[in-house]
């Protein structure tokens, strides 16, 4: 017989680790999974009584939260489709994923390794109610779990035995909860205005939305991708001395290489806003406006790197130099490992001659925009 349609109500275990706490294992094997899963469902009952009338998937892994929060939640989803493929009456209501020879049952459950020191662990979950049951059950889950959710001490106890660390606080959360939580996180460090996108790509992707970083400059999202405005453009909007609007200019690429990070562990592309350039291309790590194609009369395009003090080289230029200076690309490097690939796609575009010449600086013309110097610079 089949089984009853069901909604999945995705739920976390939050771990917050003391401070200098790592984690054994980031994985915890069948069996384990299942230990633990007990424990949960004890915890759960005596919290909420009204889920025992659900079904209790735990997965057995231990992720950071932009893991979790990526546009379709496909960890909760892969949480809820295993879920579905064990029958019911195999397991009762209980049923946890762990590995097995070191694989977890999907590959979306296998921590990331760049995550592994993060001092928040989430341990993703999923109530599968029957519709009748569905909405008291999330409203149940949203009022009770946020001001009563802190997991029994034998649970507690087994994660910091079983996983050899200790922990501060071991917190049952809705996944409204998380978000809730991302949120305060980002805002804590300034950086509210991409939490706002983030936001719109997680809970209603196929809107649009606008806003502005600290700093000024213009982001949206819009068709799955943040869009950001082209630095140099920025640029070229800003007043005051040189001095002045190259610091700007160096804080605004810092700013944007943070926001390239948190992005990309959250699964959600970034990309220049489309204008008046020619074409506009990202590739892994870095950002690329091209401007214009080579012209006769000028002499062979050439590479330049604007550098800026703590940040190394924060843009390349490629300009031709004849009679005056044609600009005719400007990237940017988000990740260090990305300036290679960069120099290379500039180089097979537009056929570059020669070494990259250091700036030393960020160059601006005598409009203030970026440029790059009309003499040789040897």
């Amino acid at each position: 017989m089949s089984q009853l349609p069901t909604v999945a109500l995705p739920i976390a275990l939050a771990l917050e680790l003391s401070e200098g706490q790592v984690p054994a294992q980031r994985t915890l094997g069948r069996d384990q999974a299942a230990e633990l899963a007990k424990l949960i469902a004890a915890d759960l009952h005596a919290l909420l009584p009204i889920v025992d009338e659900a079904r209790l998937a735990v997965a057995g892994t231990l992720l950071d939260t932009a893991e979790l929060l990526r546009p379709g939640f496909p960890v909760w989803a892969a949480v809820e489709e295993l879920a579905r493929r064990v029958p019911r009456g195999q397991l009762g209501n209980v049923v946890a994923f762990g590995h097995h020879e070191g694989h977890m049952p999907a590959p979306l459950l296998e921590p990331a390794a760049e995550f592994a020191e993060g001092p928040l662990r989430l341990l993703p979950m999923s109530l599968l109610a029957p519709p009748e049951l569905a909405t008291e059950l999330s409203e149940t889950v949203e009022d009770q779990l946020i001001g009563r959710g802190e997991a029994g001490k034998l649970t507690a106890d087994w994660l910091m035995r079983n996983l050899d660390m200790r922990l501060d606080h071991a917190r049952y959360l809705s996944r409204n909860d998380v978000l809730a939580m991302a949120s305060a996180q980002y805002s804590s460090v300034n950086l509210a205005a991409l939490w706002d996108l983030l936001e719109v790509a997680l809970l209603t992707p196929e809107q649009n939305a606008a806003t502005m970083s600290a700093r000024g400059l213009p982001l949206q999202f819009s068709g799955g991708r943040v869009l950001a405005q082209s630095p140099a453009r920025w640029l070229a909007a800003q007043t005051g001395d040189a001095a002045q609007r190259a610091h700007d200019f160096a804080g605004i690429l810092f700013e944007l290489r943070q926001y390239a990070a948190l992005l990309d562990a959250h699964r959600v592309p970034l990309h220049l806003q489309p204008d008046a350039s020619l074409a506009n291309a990202a590739g892994p790590g870095y950002l690329l406006e091209m401007l214009a194609e080579g012209e006769s009369g000028y002499g062979a395009p050439e590479l330049f790197a604007h550098e800026a003090p703590g940040l190394g080289i924060v843009a390349v230029s490629v300009a031709q130099r004849g009679a005056d200076t044609r600009i005719l690309a400007h990237g940017y490097p988000l990740w260090p490992q990305a300036l290679g690939p960069l120099l290379s796609a500039l180089a097979d575009h537009y056929a570059t001659q020669g070494s990259i010449h250091a700036l030393g600086r960020v160059w601006l013309d005598g409009e203030g925009r970026l440029g790059a110097p009309a003499a040789s610079l040897h």
